[in-house]
């Protein structure tokens, strides 16, 4: 499998995880902090952009989804020490690791 597509694959599960998280942060934002409804307008602007980046992966939906879930797992912990200031653990990065590992082995592995 090319290192290209290899990069695009992961580079596309990042920016479809970065576009839920902030999604699903503005509302939270919202409810939680008091802070401006006006942030569910950019937050359901983002949710569109996450749910269209997932339609451009090359393989089944269902498989996409399932490797997704992996790469989400990783970028939610480097969220939660970039914007919520909170440094992961050991064992959240050891659960990071495996959620990649799964990733990779579902989205790379041989095809019948």
């Amino acid at each position: 499998m090319p290192t290209v597509y290899l990069l695009k694959t992961f580079g596309l599960f990042v920016l479809t995880a970065l576009a839920e998280i902030v999604g699903c942060y503005l509302p939270w934002l919202w409810l939680r902090q008091g802070r401006s409804a006006w942030l569910l307008l950019p937050a359901a602007a983002s949710l569109t952009l996450f749910a269209w980046l997932l339609t451009l992966h090359p393989t089944g939906s269902g498989r996409v989804y399932a490797a997704y879930g992996g790469v989400y797992v990783g970028v939610a912990i480097l969220w939660l020490w970039r914007v919520d200031g909170v440094a992961p653990t050991a064992y959240d990065l050891a659960g990071v690791a495996l959620c990649l590992a799964g990733m990779a082995v579902i989205m790379f592995g041989p095809r019948a």
